[in-house]
């Protein structure tokens, strides 16, 4: 009797597909992974890459002390510019007083000059100090009728209003005024207030 479990002839038998180079293990291509196997690149040693870093880091050591050396000029710079600015801060000022002394000396050299021309030359003078003041921003505090300010103001002493429309703490008297710079007092005006009601 004939098996009939044989393949007969006609059939055919399956055989697994050709792997394809995609489909390459790991490992396979001489070691190389896939992506660098496509890139051609190799990853530089250790000790390359020690070199790099050390480069880097000598070039933004150079920067640093650069920028260190930079900072130090500007802050030595800085601190000159300060002492000459206080050292001639006055420079301006200084010059404008120069026309001041020059008509008193002036005034004092001519020793047959009348009352009247004398006191006409102290008055300019006058006019000249106080031009000097204004191109300066020093002003004057004269208070007279104000109402006393502690701010601007120093009281000598109080005395009894004049009259009963007077409010108290009114200046009555400047015995000496004051004067602020660009709006800084650097005296106050010495004055007398009148008294509150009791």
């Amino acid at each position: 009797m004939q098996d009939n479990s044989s393949t007969s002839p006609d059939t055919e038998t399956a055989v697994p597909p050709a792997p394809t180079t995609g489909d390459t293990a790991p490992g396979s291509a001489g070691g190389m992974t896939p992506d660098a196997a496509q890139d051609g690149t190799v990853m530089p040693s250790l000790e390359e890459m020690l070199k790099t870093a050390e480069l880097k880091a000598a070039e933004h050591h150079d920067a640093w002390l650069r920028a260190k050396a930079e900072t130090e000029n500007v802050r030595r710079r800085a601190q000159e510019d300060i002492g000459k600015a206080g050292k001639f801060a006055v420079e301006k000022f200084s010059g404008e007083l120069l026309a001041v002394k020059d008509s008193l000396e002036a005034a004092l050299s001519n020793e047959n000059q009348s009352a009247e021309n004398l006191k006409a030359g102290v008055e300019l003078t006058l006019r000249q100090l106080i031009a000097a003041f204004e191109k300066s921003g020093l002003a004057e505090i004269s208070p007279l009728g104000e109402k006393f300010d502690p701010h601007y103001h120093q009281a000598i002493s109080q005395i009894e209003p004049p009259d009963a429309t007077t409010e108290a703490n009114t200046v009555l008297t400047v015995l000496q005024k004051g004067y602020a710079l660009h709006g800084r007092v650097i005296r106050p005006a010495l004055v007398v207030v009148a008294k509150g009601k009791a």
